[in-house]
């Protein structure tokens, strides 16, 4: 099953590629793509790893699903298209950015900018049928997801993980601590933000003083 995918990652994933789960997973995929209206787009599925190559993945977010309404996700977990209003948990993030770095709040939604330097945007789940949430869960997404954090975590060093949320936290078991650098924080929906599990976190100044501290370019947030 041939996967258009960048070739440092294809590389690293290939015997993914070979099992039966993944033929399964793509079958179900080309399936839901056919019949329903899904997202995002299907060049954009495996968009995160396409626009931050293995070798030079310094940080990574997890996210869950890509957001399932219109022209919103573009395959970066909480990103979306230029031009697109920010959902909750993005408008949080930025909140966070303008509190932490002191940098005003950006026009633009669009994570490419952070992929590009090295940040690793990635859902757990890849795709999702329109308007419904999780629709695409369990299909086999997940692990294929964990085997690339898995890889990470044992091919490459000094990497700084952001994990927000329940969900995201429950990945740390697949990361090696003492090869790499863990932040945890409640998750930037709403819901949490707003019981103090958000805001004030200072991920991202820690993040660059992490990288800093190992003489590694740090990211402009």
């Amino acid at each position: 099953m041939p996967v258009n995918i960048h070739p440092s990652w294809k590389q690293q994933l290939q015997t993914e590629f070979e099992q039966p789960y993944f033929q399964s997973l793509i079958n179900f995929v080309k399936a839901e793509y056919t019949q329903y209206t899904c997202y995002p787009k299907g060049s954009d599925i495996f968009a995160a790893f396409d626009h931050c190559p293995f070798d030079q993945t310094k940080v990574v977010i997890i996210g869950q699903d890509p957001y399932h309404g219109p022209g919103q996700a573009n395959g970066l977990c909480f990103s979306v298209k230029d031009g697109i209003p920010h959902p909750p948990s993005l408008i949080n993030i930025f909140k966070e950015i303008q509190t932490d770095l002191g940098q005003p709040y950006p026009q633009s939604g669009n994570l490419e900018r952070w992929a590009k330097q090295g940040v690793l945007l990635l859902n757990a789940t890849l795709t999702v049928r329109a308007h419904q949430a999780g629709s695409h869960q369990g299909k086999g997404w997940e692990t294929f997801t964990d085997a690339a954090i898995r890889k990470l975590s044992m091919e490459r060093e000094s990497l700084v993980f952001l994990l927000w949320g329940g969900f995201a936290k429950k990945k740390a078991k697949l990361i090696d601590g003492n090869k790499h650098r863990i932040l945890t924080s409640g998750h930037p929906s709403p819901l949490s933000a707003n019981r103090g599990y958000w805001f004030g976190n200072g991920h991202f100044s820690e993040c660059n003083k992490i990288l800093k501290d190992w003489d590694n370019k740090t990211i402009a947030w």
